[in-house]
């Protein structure tokens, strides 16, 4: 039996090298190259049709721009007005933080205008379910789908011909012409890929849900990032029950546009003025706050500042700050 041939690819932009090396011979990245198996050659997936429409500038430029509301105040700032048909966006942030809650929510509200298709390869049919029983949401119209093969997902949202796709999640999803496990970083690179171009030629808005390491990234090849429309983290505070979503990549609207939420037992809530969070509020003056405005996005937020003073125990007085980093506050 012949030696299976090992390859070498880099997490970060997915070169492959075909021995280890401590740096990326493509992007540079140290310590990026993990041992995987060489990807073989995939064949046409269905979704995919031969012909390669040409079309002049000024035809595409003559063309409306549709955009299509998520019924959340919120979610269509960060989206830069609402989705645009045929982009692909993906979501990040830590485990339990509200990333399906969310999107289930959206597809709710949009199946009521178009039909929606929720592909899970984390839980079953019946639990997601219950989850939009337990939130109270009526989505008669949408489909759900509980499968890891990318050849059944896009055999079924080409049959449905969805509006709207939501795949939970990215890492979770696999191809069946390629030899490494799910989660891989070929994996990843090459569902991200069908899925781009799907969502391209179909005009299906498509929205994947992707992992965190510890160091905050979205797990997999940073060529995916660069493949998608946009990129969205989830963040929160440790005890918090607010959530914001923010954008850092939005080919269809603004950069570090903010979107703020809270958790509730009904699921997550929109927080319209997000200035009385963060400010609080007294009779009279208080010595060592004062409010300032800061500019996220493209709205103005009201915040409070504190300072309290002490008397010093040590030989050498020390500012600690709470909520900002320490060398910059230096």
């Amino acid at each position: 039996m012949a030696k299976t041939r090992l390859v070498y690819v880099c997490r970060d932009c997915g070169g492959q090298s075909p021995k280890w090396a401590g740096q990326c011979p493509d992007c540079g990245a140290w310590n990026s190259l993990d041992e995987s198996k060489p990807v073989a050659k995939v064949s046409r997936l269905p979704g995919y049709s031969g012909e390669i429409g040409l079309e002049s500038l000024a035809e595409t430029a003559a063309k409306k721009e549709l955009r299509i509301s998520t019924g959340m105040k919120e979610f269509d700032r960060v989206l830069g007005g609402g989705v645009v048909q045929g982009s692909v966006t993906l979501i990040g942030g830590d485990p339990g933080i509200g990333k399906s809650t969310l999107l289930l929510q959206m597809m709710a509200s949009m199946s009521a205008r178009l039909p929606c298709l929720y592909v899970t390869g984390e839980e079953s049919v019946r639990q997601v379910g219950l989850r939009a029983r337990r939130l109270g949401l009526q989505a008669s119209e949408m489909s759900l789908l509980a499968d890891t093969s990318l050849e059944n997902l896009l055999a079924h949202a080409v049959r449905t011909q969805p509006g709207a796709l939501v795949v939970d999640s990215i890492q979770t999803l696999a191809s069946e012409e390629l030899q490494s496990a799910p989660g891989s970083v070929a994996q990843i690179r090459d569902c991200g890929a069908h899925l781009v171009r799907y969502a391209k030629q179909s005009d299906c808005a498509v929205f994947l849900v992707g992992h965190v390491t510890k160091e905050g990234n979205i797990a997999g090849p940073r060529v995916l990032e660069h493949m998608v429309d946009a990129v969205l983290y989830f963040e929160n505070e440790p005890g918090s029950r607010f959530r914001l979503i923010r954008a850092v990549k939005n080919r269809f609207g603004t950069a570090n546009e903010l979107g703020v939420f809270a958790m509730s037992a009904n699921g997550l809530k929109e927080v319209l003025n997000p200035s009385a969070m963060f400010v609080s509020r007294h009779d009279e003056p208080v010595a060592g706050s004062v409010v300032m405005v800061t500019r996220e996005g493209s709205r103005p937020l009201l915040l409070e500042i504190q300072a309290l003073v002490d008397k010093c125990q040590g030989n050498y007085p020390r500012r600690v700050s709470v909520g900002l980093e320490q060398n910059r506050l230096a």
